[in-house]
């Protein structure tokens, strides 16, 4: 029971700062809706915000600390290799970062070409390209800033790491509103807003790493024993981060060529992303160093354990989620962007990406359940293969569909890519040697949830088609949004308590003895 609720806490606490940030984002993007909706601007815009993102994705969050957070985690036992490998990396990270952007800053009229081909002739590419270069160099900050939060997280330190993104929403929050206030320019407000807020989120975690002993220095990069092996274990995992990259850019090449629709794919992009970020990558967080010290220490039942419960974490907050994003989708778009600058035209094509991106929520959380059982064994090769896999079903769904279903192809491709990556990851899975298995306490609860979540989801159906005129009846839509929406939890939380599903007595029990 300690463990669980260490394992727990650990889960929620790396959550709730991901839920913040979330919700800050949401802020950010009901005003950038309202003030700029899907018109040229926004478009160009989050073309170019989504480079230097794309890039901090395969390089940072993705190949480098993949691999980085395994081979630190080992190094732990002796602090003083653990700090010079730490240094190490760092050395070569920031070398290679600053030859990337300055050549990105040469080719940025390529590489807009490459995400959003659809933008030449227009204005929207011309602006792309120009705060796409001003944008840009946030990747070296935020990529380091992703190499010290994976040091952090080794050393089960998650609060710094996981509330530092908050900041990144709030810069832009303040960049919009002043806009609006000033009568500045909304594109180059927010552009260059983007490199400060990366500099800001770097500091949080470096004075963070500090405390802990951990104030890295930079030195000239030597290729180490060490750094060859990270390189190594990198490259498969950089591979397989680009390949994802790829079916974003694979979207967005297709929502190009419909006018709106990179904007409607992106308002779509940021809910579904809230419960991805909430609870699949506030549980990976968490999962990958757990592995790691596991596996080091030959401890399969450890292992074991954290695996089952981060499932069940992740299935009784992912389910509701998904089939609450389906059912009331044209609400929640309607209630959050419809105003301003944003249409009733825009709701119904927002919506309609929304509920295709749902089905594939599960996918995308469970995901980040398995990845972590390849990178702890090392094994980024696997993952590589499985993306590539992955990304020829998207293009072919996406590019084959777009003649006939136009933007929405797009969608459909990202998700049948991600319950086609997610089969091979558990098939895989079960053939390592100590491979993670199905306790049966994860089949009992996961066959609850799926009840609880079926419970929930009629009785939204039915309350919507009795009430449902009330949604677009003015302001009162809000306040009937809200006791929906809460209507919604209540059910699901006591249909879990009718079914029993986890024996609240024990959880009450522990934290009575806790104080």
């Amino acid at each position: 029971m300690v463990k669980a609720a260490k394992l727990f806490g650990n889960f929620f606490r790396v959550g709730f700062w991901t839920l913040m940030s979330r919700i800050l984002g949401f802020f950010r993007e009901i005003l950038f809706a309202a003030f700029l909706g899907s018109g040229a601007l926004a478009e160009a815009f989050l073309v170019a915000f989504t480079l230097p993102n794309m890039f901090r994705r395969i390089f940072a969050e993705g190949a480098f600390n993949l691999a980085f957070v395994p081979m630190f985690s080992k190094k732990l036992k002796n602090p003083k290799d653990a700090k010079q490998f730490a240094e190490s990396a760092l050395s070569f990270l920031v070398t290679f970062l600053i030859i990337l952007v300055i050549v990105a800053q040469l080719i940025m009229p390529v590489m807009v070409f490459l995400m959003a081909s659809g933008f030449v002739g227009d204005g929207r590419f011309d602006q792309a390209v120009l705060l796409g270069r001003i944008a840009f160099p946030y990747i070296l900050f935020i990529s380091v800033a992703a190499l010290l939060s994976g040091l952090l997280n080794s050393l089960g330190h998650f609060v710094a790491a996981a509330a530092a993104p908050c900041l990144l929403n709030l810069f832009l929050i303040l960049a919009l509103l002043c806009a609006h206030w000033f009568g500045l320019d909304f594109g180059l407000a927010l552009a260059w807003i983007v490199p400060i807020a990366g500099f800001a989120q770097l500091l949080v975690v470096w004075f963070a790493s500090a405390q802990l002993g951990f104030s890295l220095k930079l030195k000239l990069p030597k290729l180490t024993p060490d750094i060859k092996k990270l390189l190594i274990l990198a490259l498969p995992a950089a591979l397989s981060g680009g390949v994802v990259q790829i079916n974003l850019v694979i979207g967005r090449q297709v929502a190009s060529f419909t006018e709106g629709a990179v904007a409607w794919l992106s308002y779509a992009d940021r809910l579904y992303q809230l419960p991805l970020g909430v609870v699949g990558v506030a549980i990976g967080v968490v999962l990958l160093p757990e592995l790691s010290k596991n596996l080091a220490e030959k401890n399969r039942t450890g292992g074991n354990f954290a695996f089952n419960r981060a499932s069940e974490a992740a299935l009784a907050l992912t389910m509701p989620a998904t089939v609450a994003l389906i059912v009331l989708a044209v609400p929640i778009i309607s209630v959050l962007f419809e105003r301003g600058a944003f249409t009733s035209t825009d709701t119904q094509e927002t919506s309609l990406a929304l509920m295709v991106y749902a089905f594939g929520l599960p996918a995308f959380v469970l995901q980040k359940i398995y990845q972590p059982v390849f990178f702890a064994r090392e094994d980024t090769r696997t993952p590589f293969v499985y993306a590539v896999i992955s990304m020829f079903v998207n293009g072919v769904v996406a590019v084959g569909l777009m003649s006939t279903i136009g933007y929405i192809a797009a969608a459909i491709g990202t998700t049948v890519a991600s319950w086609t990556m997610l089969v091979m990851l558990i098939i895989k899975a079960r053939t390592f040697e100590g491979a993670v298995s199905i306790d049966p306490q994860l089949k009992r609860v996961a066959l609850k949830i799926l009840l609880a979540t079926g419970i929930m989801g009629g009785a939204l159906l039915c309350t919507i088609y009795l009430l449902g005129d009330w949604l677009s009846q003015g302001s009162i839509r809000y306040l009937y949004f809200t006791l929906l929406i809460a209507f919604g939890f209540i059910t699901y939380v006591f249909s879990h308590i009718l079914l029993k599903t986890w024996e609240l007595h024990a959880v009450m029990n522990y934290f009575r003895k806790r104080k």
